[in-house]
């Protein structure tokens, strides 16, 4: 995907334009959906990029835009990133390799502050296959959230995929004030 579709599928007026913000990119690869985050954020933020692939972390740019990018070579899933007080995290095309999805969130939710969210980047669909193991459509990831306790559940832009698969949709998710 290039540049400029990635900031496209997360533009969304949730993110702060007036303060610096700290995120972090689970499953990142090579830095796509990164620089694309980076690109909306105020200067001065940090995102914290992790991936289990040190070698497509190491073509990620350390600053993009005015922002500082931290690489974390870890397993998002299976190891604690103590991560705290996190404006935003991150998870394009990853949630979709989490199996127990509901512990998952539980477990994210202590990296969050009172008024974080969640950005996603998913595949409409709900059938799996080699490269999408736990697929999670935008119906069943609003039931997901609602169920682990967020108000807000919005999608906010769609595409074809490259693959054919299905669409890509992304989301934002968080709690109203």
């Amino acid at each position: 995907m290039e540049l400029k579709q990635a900031i496209s599928l997360l533009s969304t007026g949730y993110l702060s334009q007036s303060r610096k913000e700290v995120w972090a990119d689970l499953g990142s690869g090579d830095g796509t959906f990164t620089l694309a985050l980076a690109s909306l954020l105020q200067p001065g933020s940090t995102i914290h990029a992790v991936d289990r692939d040190r070698a497509v972390l190491n073509k990620i740019s350390h600053e993009y835009n005015g922002s500082k990018i931290e690489k974390h070579t870890a397993d998002f899933i299976k190891q604690d990133l103590s991560f705290k007080q996190l404006d935003g995290i991150l998870m394009a095309n990853s949630l979709h390799f989490v199996k127990d999805k509901i512990s998952f969130i539980q477990m994210a939710k202590n990296y969050m502050g009172k008024e974080s969210c969640f950005l996603l980047i998913e595949y409409d669909m709900n059938t799996s296959n080699q490269w999408v193991p736990y697929p999670i459509g935008f119906t069943a990831l609003k039931e997901l959230f609602l169920d682990a306790g967020f108000s807000l559940i919005e999608k906010l832009h769609e595409q074809p995929s490259l693959f054919g698969r299905a669409n890509l949709y992304s989301a934002i998710v968080k709690n109203q004030l």
